[in-house]
């Protein structure tokens, strides 16, 4: 991932857990995906959600409310954004595990100050054709807000960065390492477990 380039859906709500985004009936899947179709299923009935609106289909950003993603651990509320077809989420605060969940996956997590969230929320909602532009590179969200252009920096840690950039994930990186693993298991005693064959 280096530039996530879309329209945006606004999702202005404080505190949305991982249990609204993937309730708890549709995680007994035993696959990884398929999740999509049930993002934020119980607010799904109210006619004037705005994941019911076609005009929305195809976004690539999702700008949320501050506390965006508390609640238990649940990957497969990540999944669901991912497959729904998100790219990356902007929101003035996230949960600490959930925004772990999607660095693993691919999912970039964008916190910028929550006037900004909130003028971008509203900007989207005036028009579903709005776009923002996400550029990990150089770790900015460019984006048109009354009129004005602006382009805003966020941080993101090295090592998240790095391997979103690279496409790395946590098989990789410990692959990354496999000559100094198999190094250290030749010198294990023999009489300790080893993976690799002597």
């Amino acid at each position: 991932m280096r530039v996530v380039d879309g329209t945006v859906v606004p999702l202005w709500r404080a505190d949305v857990d991982t249990d609204q985004i993937m309730p708890k009936q549709f995680l007994k899947r035993v696959e990884r995906t398929g999740f999509g179709e049930f993002l934020f299923a119980g607010w799904r009935a109210e006619p004037g959600f705005v994941l019911n609106d076609p005009r929305r289909a195809g976004a690539t950003v999702l700008v949320a409310g501050p506390n965006f993603g508390g609640g238990s651990s649940r990957e497969h509320a990540v999944w669901g954004l991912q497959q729904w077809g998100l790219d990356a989420v902007v929101a003035p605060s996230f949960a600490d595990i959930f925004r772990s969940n999607c660095a693993k996956v691919g999912l970039l997590t964008v916190v910028l100050p929550a006037e900004v969230c909130a003028r971008m929320a509203a900007a989207s909602q005036a028009d579903p054709a709005w776009r923002c532009r996400v550029d990990l590179a150089s770790r900015t969200v460019a984006v048109t807000l009354d009129g004005e252009a602006m382009t805003l920096p966020f941080d993101v840690d090295a090592h998240t960065r790095r391997c979103l950039l690279e496409g790395l994930d946590d098989i990789d990186l410990t692959l990354e390492a496999a000559g100094a693993l198999d190094a250290f298991e030749r010198q294990r005693p023999a009489f300790l477990p080893t993976t690799v064959a002597r």
